[in-house]
């Protein structure tokens, strides 16, 4: 693609005044661009004027999002460059906000007549709605990153994302809103089909209501066409793919997390198929409960943020390595994977042992597990001399060290519990029961004592069991919100910001939901806990299926599994593992099922070792580990589920390293089984031939099929695993 630099800016509107841009040149090669989930993409993420300085385009060889910007500005085109899909069937607002009960809209134009697809002829007939706030100019600048993360760890991705980003202006000539400055952001990264989208709104005059912003409107084409049929059962457009940061309910899972991306229906769209109009084609972004923010002078508030992903595939698992490439991109800290312990102590002297072992195994973080003696709230000068003490023989060992904290699911006081807004009463929690609201006078006290402790420790690790945000508050008492009408919104903040200066201050996070755009690195894999109270080949088998599932749209760096070492929740003497020596088939079983799919699970017991041999196994299993550390830590292709009837197994590719794969093959029979398998070849980048074997043995070269397939015969043994490495 060329382009040329406007000099002369006289024939456009007065509005585009901010900074000059490029112009457009459109080539006449209508060639898709390259894979970008195999090799990297040249072209950089831009944006450009149209040689009439009627439009405003952005492009990164990927994506193309139009903008007419005259007389007000309005997306026009929404087109994935990979397969040539045009997502955009009609013009609407930017975005809509709700100001003391009253909705205003945000840009857009007026007059087109057929909704069920646009024409660009048809945008020169367009006049200028009548919406609220009207475009005035724009300004763009390098992408500016959410965090400063800081880590020390193991990390895969350190580098943090590039693009662009512009800000549109918009102001409104209502006497009611000439006070309010409303801009709407969108971000354009490098390499990806991928874009943000957020809204801020300041205020400069007297106080206003926010109920509500709705940062996204977009008249998406819809999936299916159904002439009976209602919008929650209707299928939803395929091509987009979106998430925001505004995603709880302990799920595990981004989809059923998801609190506000909304997909209504658009009865404007009179030439749709569906009788009553409840095609599931307009997408709307924002949170289920409403903001409620009472913005005083001089204040400003920012809208949750959009990501939009445009999808080219209806594969499921082509759809996931694209979730998965923007989570590495986006958010790189999510990429950080230290081996860690999870240790259940009573004392000291317990900690000082498991430092040690850690140590001498090979582990590099040691977090004290829920039920053990460590209390973070405890921000006395001797509890906190006495862990930083720790910490600093944890350091001296290279060990980094951390500890679990219990929010919800517990009773503080009538006065700090989250008060039920049916009942006036506390109560009424998120999961049931009581809560403490993290915007009470104790809630506020928690932030601050986990941060001194943090900070006065060294602590390197926070495990945060809770808060849920799903907990509205009715309290009128509490100092951290006024009421029942920003309860959620304000605590989702107090809770993002705790985890946004753990991520700045070099503090690794589990959390149990979905914040990883806020910060955190680690959510649970999704297991039943009660089932680690099975047998251990039960156990094994169960294990492999949560790791099966869960890598679908996640990456083994950003979940973490459960192997309790000692009784946990009940279960017979064939469910634990302790004594390590006597089981040690399944204990390193186990470990190879979960460092063979590059995830950590908390190793939950009083020690990691028994006996030389139990220590040796150790050592094999993270020296091994480490070797293959960058593969592992890869994306994994699903080849077959774990069922207990015949072989199953997964494939991590990545077709940037010398290893290109890394296979795991799991055998639960009681005899050793062969197997001829079908090794899928095109993710890891190589389409000719590959050569392939088995654990260090020596190589075989293979030709991949036309299918991209390459066919090997296996050995698994009987309850055994193997592995093959991919070159």
């Amino acid at each position: 693609m060329k382009f040329v630099y406007l000099i002369v800016l006289g024939f456009f509107t007065s509005a585009i005044n901010a900074q000059n841009l490029p112009v457009w040149q459109q080539s006449g090669d209508k060639k898709m661009a390259a894979d970008w989930l195999i090799r990297p993409v040249s072209e950089k993420a831009g944006f450009y004027l149209s040689q009439n300085g009627k439009d405003l385009i952005m492009n990164n060889g990927l994506l193309q999002r139009t903008f007419r910007i005259t007389p007000d500005l309005a997306c026009i085109n929404y087109t994935n460059l990979s397969n040539g899909q045009q997502l955009l069937r009609s013009v609407k607002a930017e975005a809509r906000i709700i100001l003391n009960g009253k909705a205003y809209n945000v840009g857009g134009l007026s007059g087109q007549k057929e909704n069920g697809y646009l024409l660009p002829e048809w945008v020169d007939q367009m006049k200028i709605s009548d919406s609220a706030f009207h475009y005035v100019k724009y300004s763009v600048s390098d992408i500016e990153n959410t965090l400063k993360w800081k880590t020390t760890m193991w990390t895969g991705n350190t580098k943090m994302p590039t693009g662009k980003t512009i800000t549109f202006f918009f102001k409104s000539s209502l006497p009611q809103l000439k006070d309010l400055d409303v801009q709407v952001h969108y971000s354009l990264f490098d390499g990806l089909p991928l874009l943000s989208k957020w809204v801020t709104v300041a205020n400069t005059g007297g106080k206003v209501t926010v109920d509500q912003i709705v940062n996204e409107i977009l008249a998406v084409i819809e999936e299916e066409s159904a002439v009976e049929g209602s919008a929650d059962k209707m299928a939803k457009p395929n091509g987009i793919y979106v998430e925001n940061n505004f995603a709880f309910n302990n799920a595990m899972r981004y989809p059923l997390s998801d609190q506000a991306t909304h997909w209504k229906v658009d009865p404007s769209y009179t030439s749709q198929v569906n009788y009553n109009y409840q095609t599931p084609c307009l997408l709307e972004v924002h949170p289920n409960v409403n903001m409620g923010v009472n913005l005083k002078t001089g204040e400003s508030l920012e809208s949750i943020r959009t990501y939009e992903l445009l999808q080219d595939s209806y594969d499921r698992e082509r759809k996931g390595l694209a979730v998965r490439k923007m989570y590495r991109t986006i958010a790189p800290w999510v990429t950080s994977n230290p081996i860690f312990m999870h240790l259940v102590s009573k004392n000291d002297s317990e900690v000082k042992t498991a430092i040690d072992q850690c140590q001498a195994t090979g582990y590099e973080a040691l977090i004290l597990s829920f039920g053990s003696h460590c209390n973070m709230e405890d921000t006395t000068a001797a509890n906190m001399k006495k862990w930083k003490e720790l910490a600093d023989y944890a350091h001296s060992k290279n060990v980094l060290i951390g500890s679990y904290s219990l929010f919800s699911s517990r009773k503080i006081s009538p006065e700090d519990d989250v008060v039920d807004p049916k009942t006036g009463k506390p109560g009424g929690a998120f999961f049931g029961g009581h809560a403490p609201c993290l915007g009470s006078k104790w809630g506020l006290a928690y932030v601050s004592k986990l941060k001194l402790f943090m900070t006065y420790t060294g602590f390197n690790i926070f495990e945060n069991d809770g808060p849920y945000p799903g907990d509205v508050c009715a309290s009128t008492t509490h100092p951290g919100h006024e009421g029942l009408h920003d309860s959620q919104w304000k605590q989702m903040e107090m809770q993002k910001g705790l985890y946004r200066w753990c991520n700045e201050n070099g503090v690794y996070v589990n959390a149990p939901d979905w914040y990883f755009l806020d910060g955190t690195n680690k959510i649970a894999l999704g297991y039943r806990e009660v089932n680690f109270s099975l047998s251990r080949d039960q156990q094994k088998i169960l294990n492999r299926q949560n790791i099966f599932d869960a890598m679908w749209s996640e990456t083994p760096s950003m979940v973490w599994g459960f192997v309790p070492l000692t009784k946990y929740q009940g279960g017979d003497a064939d469910a634990i593992l302790e004594p390590l020596s006597e089981h040690l088939d399944a204990y390193e079983q186990l470990m190879m099922q979960y460092y063979g799919a590059g995830i950590q699970a908390c190793y939950r017991g009083p020690r990691l070792y028994d006996t030389e041999q139990t220590r040796k196994t150790v050592v094999d299993v993270i020296d091994w580990y480490k070797k293959y550390r960058n593969i592992l830590n890869s994306d994994i292709l699903h080849l077959r589920r774990a069922d207990g009837r015949d072989w199953d197994g997964i494939m991590h590719v990545n077709p940037a390293l010398k290893q290109k794969g890394l296979v795991m093959l799991y055998n639960p029979q009681k005899e050793e089984i062969t197997r001829s398998l079908k090794l899928p070849a095109y993710y890891t980048g190589e389409h000719t031939s590959l050569k392939i074997r088995e654990k260090e043995g020596i190589p075989r070269t293979y030709k991949v099929s036309r299918d991209y397939e390459v066919e090997v015969s296996v050995k698994i043994p009987a309850n055994g695993y193997t592995w093959l490495v991919v070159e």
